[in-house]
């Protein structure tokens, strides 16, 4: 198919794409409706804008894209071959934004929106799902987006526009962000059953340095507090395991293979015993961080605001 040229067009075909899209995008619903009633008057019309707008809009068009769109017959009009295969596509992009701006409007509907929430992997057996069980006792509609992750990847997601909240630990201190201490959690020195500390309730952590330690890997939160309190007690913890996830490591203890400093389990782990550390305060401080400047949808607000309110509750 042979499309019919014209002289001069103001876009050069090697010209920047982005340039490109930038001059035709504002016209090309102009275009569609001009197509769709093959009328100039009646397209205007429809459009709500003034018949010369919509001319000019046209003739600019086929400038810029250096071919004839539209055979004239007075104000009646009929696409050529070029505007027909320039159709199919501009309704194929028309749709697409249509698309796109529903779906926006749906994840800010306040009674039926979207959150895009991120939290801790060992919150997710029990602190989270009670959190959205009691948040949607008053927003049952509200969905969403649920991602648990470590503490820097989770900062990483909010800078990115992934989430929109997320609870971690330790509280980032971060100018681009904004955060608030929600609650504490005590840590306990995880040891096997048959473990000469095993037969103790308290232990300072001192009394541990010349364990072999299993912990998460670094970039975790929980990595960072604990060799931060062990530094505190005086030693540097020999690591002999890392992983990701807190109940593996309470496995590991189990085995045998070392000991841990863990929040308290969802549910008693056999193999193992918990022992209350007494020198440092071992604690981690979990909060929830979100970007700085940026507007909240309403259902972002709305949980943003629950969970502001459980301070000092957060935690089962």
């Amino acid at each position: 198919m042979v499309h019919q040229q014209r002289s001069q067009p103001r876009l050069s075909r090697t010209g920047d794409t982005e340039d490109m899209v930038m001059s035709l995008a504002p016209r090309l619903a102009y275009f569609a409706g001009v197509a769709r009633t093959e009328h100039v008057t009646r397209a205007a019309q429809e459009l709500n804008v003034p018949q010369s707008t919509l001319s000019r809009a046209m003739v600019r068009l086929e400038q810029d894209l250096g071919v004839d769109l539209f055979a004239r017959r007075g104000r009646t009009v009929s696409l050529t071959p070029a505007g027909r295969t320039f159709l199919t596509s501009v309704e194929r992009a028309l749709a697409e934004i249509g698309r796109a701006a529903e779906e926006v409007r749906a994840d800010a509907d306040p009674a039926t929106g979207k959150v895009a929430f991120g939290f801790l992997h060992t919150m997710g057996a029990e602190t989270v799902p009670g959190l959205l069980h009691a948040f949607r006792a008053g927003h049952p509609r509200v969905r969403f987006s649920l991602v648990q992750n470590h503490g820097e990847a989770m900062l990483e997601g909010l800078r990115a526009g992934e989430l929109d909240l997320c609870l971690t630990s330790p509280v980032p201190d971060a100018p681009d962000l904004v955060a608030r201490r929600l609650d504490e959690q005590k840590l306990r020195l995880v040891v096997p059953a048959d473990h000469r500390l095993a037969a103790r309730r308290r232990v300072r952590l001192a009394e541990a340095a010349d364990e072999t330690f299993v912990t998460l890997e670094p970039g975790y939160g929980l990595r960072r507090i604990t060799d931060d309190l062990c530094q505190e007690a005086g030693f540097k913890p020999r690591v002999a395991f890392e992983g990701e996830e807190a109940e593996t490591l309470r496995g590991l203890v189990a085995a045998g293979l070392g000991v841990a400093l863990l929040p308290p389990p969802t549910v008693p782990r056999p193999g193992v015993v918990e022992l209350t550390v007494t020198a440092p305060r071992a604690v981690r401080e979990i909060g929830v961080a979100w970007r700085a400047g940026h507007p909240d949808t309403p259902p972002v607000a709305a949980f943003k605001k629950f969970l502001l309110s459980r301070r000092g509750s957060l935690l089962p």
